[in-house]
């Protein structure tokens, strides 16, 4: 009797054994909760190796402090319309006409600050204004009017474009006043006790990691209370701590130069507030509504063509700012200003995670593929591949993006 309960008695655990279950049981808790998550995490992921690929590449210099607060001004304007163009495809809509529109709003600017010495605060908001004015003209048409989108703005580029010839008559105006350029070009002041870093930005850097933290946990928690499903406690962690680190080294990047640029502060407030109306405003959730079933929002009381026509008003004023921001950038207006905006936005939008058939899509979605675009394109610039290679290279990531799409639509049908 006593040998059979020797027998059936549990033997004693390996070293290392228990150890090595844990191990894997986390690892598979990880890889589930990717798979759970992928759209949300697979760029985000992309993104980190294609920074840690280039860095290693170019010997560091894509990270460094010069490099890197140059990588946020050149892709600035991009991401700026990469917001508004998530909410268009989010709606189910296209947008071919903001490339042109930033280059009239910026032609615009010119004429008024340079050729006719207006103030310039009162010329940026005449042209926040002249672009509410054109994204509102689209919005009617396609709205009310059932006009397709696509076609819409594809003349709205054409048009565009045309009157950026008239405006500029072939030459390039400039240069801006002092105050415009900032826009484009400027810092944040230096305040406070010299030290090896600048102040405020290292500030702003803690400021914006405790608020990203409070939001991630106040997300999770309130997923929670609707009996969502929510990442494994471990993976959200994880990702919570990646995170925190990217903050806190571009934060450390930035105020080692001379700071955060200006319109990096501009595109932080307009990534918070298009975030916030996204996820919580009742307008954000009749965006999603309309683009990811029409039928049943209109049958649920949404009014379509308001939120159509809202959005595409939107669009105008995100890429008059673009247009603003690259004309000060540039410290001049010039009829090819803003070629290939639009693809750029576009691209962006597909790569952090739009559907095509609309519906789907964050906002930091489209800023996390505009950094992919921004990175690619820098990272190739410092290794001198050819601008033939670019697109190219371009290209297949939109392909594998948009393929990556579909192959999870498909996976999560089955």
């Amino acid at each position: 009797m006593s040998t059979d309960v020797t027998a059936k008695s549990p033997a004693p655990a390996p070293p290392g054994g228990s150890g090595s279950a844990a191990d894997r049981n986390l690892l598979r808790m990880v890889l589930d909760g990717l798979r759970r998550n992928m759209r949300q995490y697979g760029m985000l992921i992309a993104l980190g190796l294609i920074v840690v690929l280039f860095a290693v590449w170019t010997d560091g210099d894509l990270l460094l402090p010069r490099n890197v607060s140059n990588l946020v001004l050149q892709n600035s304007y991009i991401l700026i319309l990469a917001i508004g163009m998530m909410m268009v495809i989010i709606a189910g809509h296209i947008d071919l006409s903001v490339g042109s529109l930033t280059a009239f709003v910026g032609a615009f600017a010119a004429v008024l600050t340079v050729d006719h010495g207006m103030a310039w605060p009162l010329a940026l908001v005449l042209c926040l204004a002249m672009g509410a004015v054109a994204g509102a003209a689209q919005g009617v048409l396609i709205a009310y009017f059932g006009i397709p989108s696509f076609i819409v703005t594809l003349a709205g580029m054409l048009l565009f474009r045309g009157l950026t010839e008239i405006l500029l008559q072939g030459q390039t105006i400039g240069p801006f006043p002092g105050g415009l350029q900032k826009l484009g070009n400027g810092f944040l002041p230096e305040v406070g006790p010299h030290t090896n870093y600048h102040n405020i930005t290292l500030l702003l850097g803690v400021v914006l990691i405790a608020a990203v933290v409070r939001q991630e946990f106040r997300d999770r928690r309130r997923q929670q209370e609707f009996a969502l499903d929510v990442p494994p406690t471990r993976l959200f962690l994880l990702k919570l701590t990646a995170l925190t680190a990217a903050i806190l080294v571009l934060t450390l990047l930035l105020a080692s130069y001379k700071g955060a640029p200006i319109v990096l502060i501009v595109l932080g407030v307009l990534v918070v507030g298009y975030g916030y109306v996204m996820r919580n405003a009742v307008f954000g959730r009749h965006i999603y509504a309309i683009g990811g079933n029409l039928p049943a929002a209109k049958l649920s009381g949404v009014k379509d063509k308001k939120v159509s026509f809202y959005v595409f008003l939107n669009m105008g004023v995100l890429a008059a700012l673009a247009g603003l921001v690259v004309a000060a950038r540039l410290n001049a207006a010039s009829p090819k200003a803003g070629d290939g905006f639009e693809l750029e936005a576009i691209a962006s939008s597909f790569i952090g995670g739009a559907s095509m058939s609309g519906g789907v899509g964050t906002i930091l979605g489209a800023i996390i593929g505009g950094l992919v675009l921004g990175v690619l394109n820098n990272g190739m610039n410092l290794l001198s591949v050819g601008t033939d290679w670019q697109q190219v290279i371009k290209g297949l990531a939109l392909l594998a993006a948009v393929g990556f799409d579909v192959w999870n639509k498909r996976k999560s049908g089955s």
